[in-house]
């Protein structure tokens, strides 16, 4: 069974880059959008919320795979000019993981504490002074653990790429499987799962920097969490004051 896996390793690495490509693109564009579309909703011109819930709507209530293939198929037709498709690819996944990354940064930015607004009103800072250097700075801390996920999602969602033949980690297993031995599907499909798995670690390991960058500029330590013992300890603590207190009533 395992014959053959210098040539699955070989041939599925390939499509590395291009899936590391279309990741690093995606993110960099969803991050962007995350912060333009989550700050528009929360703008005092509703003509600006309107907008950004558009987009937000639009982007995270349709399909995915039906966005694909409508911008590589159906927007060349409308513009008359083709699109290479692994730009295509970016721009779904930045766009609509954009679109779920805006209500992270609207939340994060709703989240921090009514009196930080007020002593940077009592500061005198005008309103884009008090979110550069009062709300976002605190806000950010709170939403890479959520971040973390997108991305590891956006991660994942490139393996939609394949549709559009771009040569990534699925296509290649894919390749690999026609020309080589489809019997050896088990084996092919969890060298593709271990290739996932080691980019979604680097992922997290580079998010969980950030974090603690983000963090030690606020002042403050990043979330880490709690050991399953404290758990079930805090969760039969619970229990107890709740079945105490069941009593004295």
């Amino acid at each position: 069974m395992f014959d053959n896996l210098s040539l699955f390793l070989e041939t599925i690495l390939e499509g590395v880059p291009l899936t590391v490509g279309a990741t690093v693109g995606g993110i960099l564009i969803a991050t962007v959008m995350s912060f333009i579309a989550g700050l528009a909703m929360l703008s005092r011109w509703w003509i600006i919320r309107a907008i950004a819930r558009v987009y937000v709507e639009i982007w995270r209530g349709t399909s995915e795979v039906v966005q694909l293939l409508w911008i590589f198929f159906v927007l060349p037709i409308l513009v008359g000019y083709d699109i290479v498709p692994m730009a295509a690819g970016i721009a779904v996944l930045g766009l609509n993981f954009g679109a779920y990354g805006a209500e992270i940064v609207r939340g994060a930015v709703q989240s921090v504490p009514r009196a930080q607004y007020e002593g940077s009103i009592a500061l005198s800072l005008t309103p884009a002074q008090r979110m550069r250097r009062v709300v976002l700075p605190q806000a950010l801390v709170e939403m890479m653990p959520p971040f973390n996920n997108l991305f590891i999602q956006l991660l994942k969602g490139s393996a939609l790429l394949t549709i559009i033949t771009v040569h990534e980690i699925t296509y290649q297993a894919r390749e690999v499987l026609d020309r080589y031995l489809p019997s050896q599907a088990a084996l092919v499909w969890l060298v593709v799962l271990v290739y996932y798995l080691v980019l979604a670690i680097l992922i997290t390991m580079g998010m969980r920097w950030i974090e603690r960058r983000a963090a030690a500029l606020v002042g403050r330590k990043p979330s880490k969490p709690r050991p399953l013992r404290r758990m079930l300890a805090g969760s039969k603590e619970t229990q107890l004051a709740a079945s105490q207190s069941g009593v004295r009533d």
